[in-house]
């Protein structure tokens, strides 16, 4: 009879993984290094995530804030700014703050390398449009305007993110960021 995992270990192990794509990166990603540099072994990483694309997935996945949990309760335009606020809050000064990097890398892998990284990259893209988009419909937009103002935030949030990290100019991209996640709520003229 199997093993079941330890989801304790598991979990454990994940935030490490994560921990080591954020620091070494995602495009030269084997499991070999990862393990050592973790005190594990490959063996041990694919009885946890599967093979390295289910590493990856599940590292993007533990890694990005949860944008159905931040948009889940606006009703109004103004809940709707806060809550982009706290998004971008989360991916420039919290937790996420260090995984925007990984998030970037696969975003870019993705155009060069599409055979591995498409899905990847898409995935990173949709898990966020979703929410916001359906924010924006509760806010009475169409369905398909919703997901074009989501686009915007979404896009437009992950720009600016690299222009923060490229250039360290904190208050210039910060107000592009307000500029962002008002104009995904204002009328369209």
């Amino acid at each position: 009879m199997p093993r079941m995992p330890d989801l304790d270990k598991r979990a454990e192990l994940l935030r490490a993984v994560v921990g080591y794509l954020e620091d070494n990166g995602v495009s030269d990603l084997s499991l070999a290094p990862m393990a050592e540099a973790l005190g594990t072994s490959k063996r041990m990483l694919l009885y946890y995530f599967g093979d390295r694309g289910g590493l990856l997935s599940q590292a993007l996945d533990a890694a990005r804030p949860d944008a159905g949990e931040i948009f889940a309760d606006v009703t109004t335009e103004e809940e709707f700014v806060a809550a982009g606020r706290t998004l971008w809050r989360a991916i420039t000064r919290g937790e996420q703050r260090r995984s925007v990097k990984m998030m970037l890398q696969v975003l870019s892998l993705a155009s060069t390398d599409p055979d591995t990284y498409q899905q990847y990259a898409r995935m990173t893209v949709e898990v966020m449009l979703g929410p916001i988009a359906a924010a924006l419909v509760a806010l009475g937009h169409p369905r398909a305007d919703a997901r074009v103002r989501a686009t915007l935030v979404v896009s437009g949030l992950r720009g600016l993110c690299q222009d923060g990290l490229v250039t360290a100019q904190r208050t210039r991209v910060d107000a592009a960021a307000e500029l962002v996640i008002a104009a995904a709520v204002a009328p369209v003229r």
